[in-house]
C-alpha cells in the first residue's frame, strides 16, 4: 500500500474536520496531515480511513476515532523529548501521532496478536518508539517512570493506582473513566500527593482489562 497525493488530500480535509470540532494545537493537527492512517488499517477499511470514525483492528480491539486521538493529545500538551507512557499501542496510530510530536514513547499492549503485529509495522515504516511491550497496562511501566504524560487508550472502569504514582510532578494523565460510557478524565499532578481533575465529555472505548493477557 502506498501514500498518495489523494491521501494527502482526504488527510488535509480531516484535519479541517478536527480544528472545526475544536482541536486547536497545530503540531497535532500537522501530525494528522502527515500520518498515512490508512497505512495502520486493514486494506478493506482504506476507502474509510480519512473518515473520523473508529474502525476494527483485529483482537476486538478498534483504531480510536481521528478526533479522539487528537483529543487526548492535545490534552497531554506535550513538548519535544518529553517521556510518555501510552497504555494500549493497538495499530499504533496514536503512538506514531506521539511520536510526530517528538515525545519518548512507551508503549503497551497486552493482546499477543496486536502487540507482534504492531511491533513489525513500526520498524516497516521506520517509527521507532522507546520500547514496545508486551504486557499489563494496569501497572504502567515502573522501570521508566515518572512520565511527563501517560495516555490510556481504552476504558478503565477507575484509575489504576499505578499509573498516578508513575506521573512526574506536572505531567498529565489523560484517561477515558466509565464503564459502558467513559468520562474523558485529565488528572495533572500538582505535588507528591495532590492531584488536580477535570472531567472532559463521554467517549466510547474498548475495555481496559486488568491481568490479561
Amino acid at each position: 500500500m502506498k501514500d498518495t497525493l489523494k491521501h494527502r488530500g482526504m488527510r488535509n480535509k480531516l484535519a479541517e474536520l478536527l480544528s472545526a470540532k475544536g482541536i486547536q494545537d497545530s503540531k497535532v493537527l500537522d501530525a494528522i496531515k502527515t500520518i498515512p492512517r490508512h497505512l495502520f488499517l486493514d486494506s478493506s477499511f482504506e476507502d474509510h480511513a480519512y473518515q473520523d470514525k473508529a474502525f476494527p483492528i483485529g483482537a476486538e480491539q478498534t483504531i480510536s476515532q481521528p478526533y479522539t486521538v487528537a483529543f487526548q493529545t492535545e490534552l497531554l500538551n506535550l513538548k519535544p523529548n518529553d517521556s510518555v507512557l501510552e497504555i494500549g499501542t493497538g495499530s499504533g496510530y496514536q503512538t506514531a501521532v506521539l511520536l510526530h510530536l517528538r515525545a519518548k514513547v512507551y508503549t503497551i499492549e497486552r493482546q499477543r496478536e496486536l502487540f507482534k503485529k504492531t511491533k513489525l509495522f513500526f520498524s516497516k515504516m521506520n517509527y521507532r518508539p522507546k520500547k514496545v511491550i508486551f504486557g499489563d497496562g494496569y501497572k504502567g511501566l515502573p522501570e521508566e517512570a515518572p512520565f511527563d504524560g501517560i495516555i490510556v487508550t481504552a476504558g478503565a472502569p477507575e484509575v489504576p493506582k499505578p499509573l498516578m504514582s508513575q506521573l512526574k510532578v506536572g505531567g498529565r494523565l489523560v484517561i477515558p473513566v466509565g464503564v459502558e460510557e467513559q468520562i474523558m478524565t485529565l488528572f495533572t499532578r500538582k505535588s507528591e500527593k495532590e492531584f488536580e481533575k477535570q472531567e472532559l465529555g463521554s467517549f466510547r472505548f474498548v475495555p481496559l482489562l486488568e491481568n490479561k493477557n
